[in-house]
Parts: structure tokens; sequence; C-alpha cells
């Protein structure tokens, strides 16, 4: 399978930002903090299966509300 592309990559990130502003029973500091260094973190990835991984991830965030 194909790694996602950028533009894919900052479209979860634009949905995990939105979606750390609407949490109610969650620190959204922390949660927004962890987002952006996660995303940090892992650009310089270059391992198609370590960066489809971490997309999954976060995909997986978005539609359960929790990380698996």
């Amino acid at each position: 399978m194909l790694p996602p592309s950028r533009q894919q990559v900052l479209r979860l990130y634009k949905h995990l930002i939105k979606y750390g502003n609407h949490l109610t029973l969650t620190d959204k500091n922390y949660f927004l903090g962890r987002v952006r260094h996660e995303f940090r973190e892992n650009r310089e990835l270059t391992n198609p299966l370590q960066i489809e991984f971490n997309f999954k991830r976060g995909e997986t965030l978005l539609k359960k509300g929790r990380i698996l």
C-alpha cells in the first residue's frame, strides 16, 4: 500500500486539531501539544510502513475517539 500523501497528512493534522478543540473531558492543551509533538517528531520519517502506521493511528483516534 502507498503511504499517505503530504496533503492527506496535513488534512489529518487539521482534523486532529479541530477534534482537540472540541474536547470536554480531556485537557485540551495536553492533547493539542501531544498532537503537535507527534507530528513534529515524525516529520522526518522515510520508512513507508512507519508513515502508514502513524497515519492509521491518527485516523483511528478520529474515528473511535481513542488510540488502540
